[in-house]
């Protein structure tokens, strides 16, 4: 069993590597049990948080609370965090079983406690058969299950994952994202995860953290990043996303944007006020209508599974995306002048 989840309260108001700003004005509140995601590009300043919230790299300002009390001077060991990196740190002269006893060894427990609840632990992550074996014989996945068994055995208040799955391959990542997800709820331990992959963080985490150049863009549930993106550049990270340019008139308790070549009528414009705005339109979020006011010349569809994926020139010029479930009719042809409009409810996000 592991320890009652902790709440993580981070804030690093500046973090300083050389003359570099690396982390800037930050802070995350994160409750028990929860699932965070630092999401952003290589850079961003995804891993420095982390690792300041491990204790592994101290802020130039800020703190960093557990439950309400200070930690800034504690270890990572101290503050109740286990961490697994992207490189599982596995030691290669060891037996699994021995690998996930090693934190246990450490603290001193009793040599057959330890390998009892190692075995608890391996069989929870499904790797019991492998008790025996060394780390070269395993694929990446079982060595990643068995970097989390050795983690969680410690029984951790706080899971910190440092890009967990860059190496795995596709199918290998998706069975891991269930898993950890899995087990993250099982064992009810708050976690922050570390990715530069926007699929792994919407699809595990309850609150998405969008970094970009040391900032946080936004902090959200997953819907809520995706729908209503706070800035235009979480519109444009997360998810695909047509950013064009256009001017917004109101009328009545919808508006109309004016883009080049075209009009195109929106239902909730929000609270941006009339004039020049960058417009966030999500592929699936307009389509082809003969009442469309938007042309449009088909430059290429794709089939993507269900759906067709359409590749447009506005007559303004402006390349543009459009995804279509796909039916029995076919898909447009490139070289088609097509009209759009925008879907009924779309979420059409503007910035001025």
């Amino acid at each position: 069993m592991t320890a009652q989840p902790a709440s993580v309260s981070l804030t690093a108001i500046s973090h300083h590597f050389g003359a570099a700003r690396v982390v800037d004005d930050v802070t995350l509140d994160i409750a028990p049990a929860e699932f965070v995601a630092l999401l952003g590009p290589s850079g961003c300043g995804k891993t420095t948080l982390l690792r300041i919230a491990a204790g592994l790299q101290r802020q130039s300002a800020g703190a960093v609370l557990i439950d309400g009390r200070p930690v800034d001077g504690l270890t990572p060991r101290q503050r109740g965090v286990g961490i697994v990196f992207q490189s599982y740190a596995l030691f290669p002269h060891m037996t699994v079983l021995d690998n996930v006893c090693y934190g246990l060894d450490a603290r001193g427990m009793p040599r057959r406690e330890a390998r009892a609840k190692a075995a608890e632990m391996m069989a929870a992550l499904r790797i019991g058969e492998f008790a025996g074996r060394m780390p070269r014989a395993l694929s990446g996945g079982q060595q990643q299950r068995v970097a989390l068994a050795r983690t969680l055995a410690v029984g951790p208040r706080i899971l910190l994952l440092d890009e967990p799955l860059a190496a795995l391959d596709k199918n290998l990542r998706l069975d891991m994202q269930i898993e950890i997800r899995r087990l993250q709820r099982q064992f009810a331990i708050t976690t922050i995860m570390v990715t530069h992959d926007q699929e792994e963080a919407m699809s595990m985490a309850d609150r998405v953290a969008v970094m970009n150049a040391g900032r946080l863009e936004q902090f959200a549930a997953p819907a809520e990043v995706y729908d209503r993106p706070q800035t235009p550049f979480v519109a444009g990270f997360v998810g695909t996303t047509n950013l064009l340019e256009a001017r917004l008139e109101r009328r009545g308790n919808g508006a109309t944007l004016h883009l080049a070549g075209g009009t195109l009528a929106i239902e909730d414009p929000g609270d941006v006020p009339t004039g020049p705005v960058r417009a966030a339109i999500r592929p699936e979020q307009w389509e082809i209508s003969p009442d469309g006011t938007l042309p449009a010349t088909v430059s290429l569809a794709m089939t993507l599974g269900a759906a067709v994926l359409v590749d447009l020139v506005l007559h303004g010029g402006t390349a543009a995306k459009l995804t279509l479930q796909r039916t029995h009719a076919p898909p447009p042809r490139p070289g088609q002048t097509v009209a759009l409009r925008a879907r009924p409810a779309a979420s059409i996000r503007l910035f001025a």
